[in-house]
């Protein structure tokens, strides 16, 4: 159970990073497969040459670097704004960019609704962690409610 300090901090927790769990394990058990996997087959499989040897590195290592790609994806909050870490892009949205935070029936990962009338997903918080992912999206409401409090809505 985390506490509130005095005026105007931040209960313990509420700035940790948001990251999946469901899909980092999969994806990380499903990396370290492949890659000993790779180099059993480069190894075991007769008639290979080196550039047979070679290409079976090569895909092993993207599939191993994009297994990793998805384990890392996060959303790390910041005194400024929230920094999101997608499968492909990452990108620092401010506080006061963000509109609000939907995390409905049917959706993946949360989407953020941005001032600009964009939307950015959130898969550092993903639906495949069950109520987790209900509490994280909660988690993330409160922080960009708070964060986004100007003096004029006090």
């Amino acid at each position: 159970m985390t506490s509130r300090g005095t005026a105007g901090e931040e209960p313990a927790g509420l700035d940790a990073p948001f990251r999946p769990r469901l899909a980092r394990f999969v994806t990380l058990g499903v990396a370290a497969a492949v890659a000993v996997l790779t180099g059993v087959l480069v190894v075991v499989m007769p008639g290979l040459g080196p550039l047979d040897q070679a290409g079976f590195v090569a895909f092993g290592a993207l599939i191993v670097w994009f297994c990793w790609r998805q384990a890392s994806v996060s959303a790390v909050p910041d005194a400024t704004g929230l920094r999101v870490r997608n499968l492909v892009v990452t990108r620092h949205v401010t506080w006061a960019q963000i509109v609000s935070v939907r995390f409905g029936q049917g959706r993946a990962w949360v989407q953020l609704d941005l001032a600009d009338g964009d939307t950015l997903a959130v898969m550092g918080v993903q639906r495949a962690d069950g109520a987790r992912a209900e509490q994280e999206a909660r988690r993330l409401a409160t922080l960009v409610a708070r964060r986004s409090t100007t003096r004029r809505d006090d």
